[in-house]
């Protein structure tokens, strides 16, 4: 089968939730699958009996490893059935805005933080450089993802991509204009002040406009980098299995371009339940210089600024646990050389994420990264402290890393250690669907 010819995103047939059969949009959406935790997920369901996150996170039954996600299957099949989803008349690409609204104020000037296109993506493998992982992937989420397309038999929420482009380039153009101008098929507010809109780029020749113009370009994977393997397990598997082109080519996403719209680039902080504090300070000073600091929740403000501050110069860490805190920084370059894969370039060793997986945890703590021994915090510090207090372990609070670190890494082929960056905003789940059988 001849490989893909470049950046694709196709028209659709999207499912959406029938506005007049739930309580609201903002009660039956909800965030990306991976930045859920339990406390929200329940939260969720709370909200509304058909929430997407009964779908994306259906919960386990005991001593039936996967029924799950058949249990997520027959839950779409009864909604879609009852009219709670149906799919669209006509294939759409799909115009995606994000604003923030004040709260009560509906007229807060533009307040646009994001605008992209979903569509159904055609799949490249890594070596094609069409579409581009940026981190290491974990193969238990990977497995869960695909289990869950193939039991739904369906893309229950996007990927989010990004490229460049620019405010005159026909994609990004043809977005604005019917944000500026279309009848929109969604609004939904959430409490996070976001305004979520939707637009139905219906027209074949906005279709033909915008194909022509992605054809050239490449596509960084911001945020669905085990959901993208997983599209790509399924299609290799439907391949081998004599399926030829079908559904499984394409997978949903968010494509967005980054030179009209710069993506936030957060932190993803670590918890290591098992691992007292007072060790991991010690273990520490063998490479990093060590700071105490001010402690506890009133601590934690001024100790990020610290973090941020001691960030700009070179790799830094906090690490914290039983109420305190301490500033890592100034890595022994010998130590930090000798702990990092040969392989990797010099690029890949000058990241933060490197240090913190290949020096910090692996060499000094003796711990592999990975999603069995150490929990992670999407950008809320507090809430990891708080983890790592409840269960007598310890955190690590890290900077952001720069755009300019993700792009470079990636284009050269390699990936990020795993969980090194957060972009936001991410898109919001259950807004618009994909089922392999609406086409």
């Amino acid at each position: 089968m001849p490989g893909p010819a470049g950046l694709a995103l196709a028209p659709f047939r999207g499912v959406r939730y029938a506005q007049q059969k739930v309580s609201g949009l903002a009660a039956v959406t909800s965030p990306p699958y991976d930045v859920i935790g339990q406390d929200s997920a329940q939260q969720l369901r709370d909200a509304d009996p058909h929430n997407v996150v009964r779908l994306i996170l259906p919960r386990q039954v005991p001593g039936e490893p996967g029924a799950e996600y058949q249990d997520a299957a027959r839950l779409l099949a009864s909604w879609l059935a009852e009219g709670i989803l149906a799919a669209e008349d006509a294939p759409a690409l799909y115009v995606y805005q994000q604003r923030l609204v004040a709260p009560g104020d509906d007229l807060a000037g533009d307040g646009v933080i994001q605008r992209g296109l979903i569509g159904a993506v055609r799949l490249a493998p890594p070596e094609a450089r069409i579409v581009l992982p940026h981190e290491d992937v974990m193969p238990g989420p990977v497995l869960g993802r695909r289990q869950l397309m193939e039991a739904t038999q369906a893309n229950l929420e996007p990927i989010f991509l990004l490229y460049d482009g620019g405010p005159g380039t026909a994609a990004t153009r043809l977005a604005a204009q019917a944000a500026a101008s279309g009848q929109p098929v969604l609004s939904a507010r959430t409490s996070d002040g976001i305004e979520h809109t939707l637009w139905a780029l219906t027209d074949p020749a906005a279709h033909a406009a915008i194909a022509a113009d992605l054809a050239p370009r490449q596509a960084l994977i911001a945020d669905g980098n085990h959901r993208y393997a997983a599209y790509l397990q399924m299609q290799a598997d439907q391949h081998a299995a004599g399926g030829g082109p079908g559904p499984w080519d394409y997978g949903l996403a968010l494509l967005v371009d980054n030179t009209a719209f710069p993506p936030t680039i957060g932190s993803i902080h670590r918890v290591i339940p098992g691992l007292d504090p007072d060790e991991a300070v010690e273990r520490a000073k063998a490479a990093f210089t060590v700071r105490p600091l001010p402690g506890g929740p009133a601590g934690l403000p001024a100790a990020l600024d610290a973090l941020a501050a001691a960030g700009r110069d070179g790799t830094a860490f906090l690490v914290a646990g039983q109420g305190q805190l301490y500033l890592l920084t100034d890595p022994d370059p010998v130590r930090l050389e000798a702990a990092m894969p040969d392989s990797r370039s010099a690029a890949w060793r000058r990241l933060s994420s490197a240090a913190l997986q290949e020096l910090l945890l692996a060499d000094l703590w003796q711990i592999t990264d990975d999603e069995r021994t150490v929990q992670v915090v999407h950008h809320d510090a507090a809430r990891a402290l708080a983890l790592a207090g409840q269960s007598g372990g310890t955190a690590v609070l890290v900077n952001p890393l720069t755009a300019a670190d993700v792009y470079e890494v990636a284009a050269a082929g390699e990936r990020l250690p795993r969980k090194s960056t957060s972009f936001a905003p991410k898109p919001r789940t259950g807004l618009v669907l994909r089922s392999f059988a609406a086409g």
